[in-house]
Order: C-alpha cells, then sequence, then structure tokens
C-alpha cells in the first residue's frame, strides 16, 4: 500500500466512516430506547416481547434487512433505503439489549427495590431510577460489545445501498484495480474504530 494511494484513498473512505457510525450509533440508540420495556416485557413473560426476541436473534440480519426494504413494499410500506438500513439494525439490537438488560435487572438486589416500594415509588419510576441505572452499569461491558457487534454488522447495510464503509472500499477497489488495499485500509479502520470501544469496554487503556 503507497503513501500516494492512502492519500487518493482516505478522503472518501472518511467520509464513508462518518455514515459508519452515525447509521451505527442511531441502531444502538433504537436499541437501547426499545430494549428496556422490551426486557421488561420479557421478564413480565409477555408472549409478544418473547415472540420478538427470538425472531430478531434467530434471523440474520442480513435477511431482515432484506426484507425490510424489499418485502415491506409488496405491503405497502417503501420504507427510504437509510430508515430501513437504521431501522432494522436497531429493531435487532433491541432484541439483544433487552437479552443483556434482562440479564442486569436480574442483578439488582431485591431489598433496594423493597425500599423504593416503601417510600412510595410507582413500578414505572423504580425502573427507571433504581433498576435500570444498575443494570446499565453492570452490563455496560456487554452493552459496549454489542455496540462493537453493530459497527462490524453495519456492512450489512450495503444490501440495500447505503454507502457506508465497505460499500466505498467496494467502489474503490473497483475503480482502482487495487482490492488488497481498499480492503486492508478498510479493515484498518474498522481496527481502529472497535479498538476505540474496547477501550470503552475496558473502562481502561489496554
Amino acid at each position: 500500500m503507497t503513501w500516494e494511494f492512502v492519500q487518493e484513498a482516505l478522503p472518501p473512505m472518511l467520509w464513508a466512516t462518518l455514515a459508519t457510525l452515525w447509521s451505527s450509533a442511531g441502531a444502538v440508540l433504537i436499541g437501547l430506547v426499545l430494549g428496556a420495556p422490551l426486557a421488561a416485557a420479557a421478564m413480565a413473560r409477555h408472549r409478544w416481547a418473547l415472540v420478538y426476541i427470538s425472531f430478531f436473534r434467530g434471523v440474520p440480519l442480513l435477511v431482515q434487512l432484506l426484507l425490510a426494504y424489499f418485502a415491506l413494499p409488496f405491503l405497502g410500506i417503501d420504507l427510504p433505503a437509510i430508515v430501513a438500513g437504521v431501522g432494522t439494525m436497531g429493531l435487532c439490537c433491541a432484541a439483544y439489549m433487552a437479552e443483556i438488560l434482562r440479564g442486569g435487572l436480574a442483578l439488582v438486589p431485591h431489598s433496594g427495590i423493597e425500599a423504593a416500594r416503601l417510600l412510595g415509588l410507582t413500578p414505572t419510576q423504580i425502573l427507571l431510577r433504581i433498576r435500570l441505572p444498575i443494570a446499565i452499569q453492570a452490563m455496560r461491558p456487554a452493552i459496549l460489545g454489542e455496540a462493537i457487534m453493530i459497527v462490524k454488522a453495519s456492512s450489512l447495510i450495503s444490501v440495500v445501498g447505503i454507502l457506508e464503509l465497505t460499500r466505498s472500499a467496494q467502489a474503490l477497489a473497483a475503480s482502482t484495480f487495487m482490492p488488497l488495499e481498499s480492503y486492508a485500509l478498510c479493515g484498518a479502520i474498522y481496527l481502529i474504530i472497535n479498538l476505540a470501544l474496547s477501550l470503552l469496554t475496558r473502562g481502561r487503556p489496554a
């Protein structure tokens, strides 16, 4: 890989990296927002929550993306590529976040919940003020690990036409006839992103 190639390839790859980062961040945010009530519903053994989690954890993300983008129009739901891509990743992430949070919620001491009830807090207040903060802190490594998986899985949204990092590398390889260098640079950028997230997971420098 020459310096001239890096100078030519890096600007478009960096723009594509921004698309990867914000689409991954959007998916993780959706996953956290939906994952909390989903975890509570799953702990209450609501059938719809268990079916949701089983579906999104059991069907490959690539198939989910294809269904959202190509199958939903047959039902009259025509989603833009970015909505289909980020939304589907977020819905899938929510299923995994729900399981992570459900494990974290199980770690909350029962005595703390009883004390909150004696203070007159409602079940919703107990969930938002006591159970979720404790669960999220306990499950922080697992949540950041899921975020790393989402960053890597974001390469799949290229199938619905979104120009993210992997699709940018494909375009670069086709235009320069240098596939090895293009994908090596792409892999290096993914590695840097995920190493940075891994540092957050450990909570201290490696």
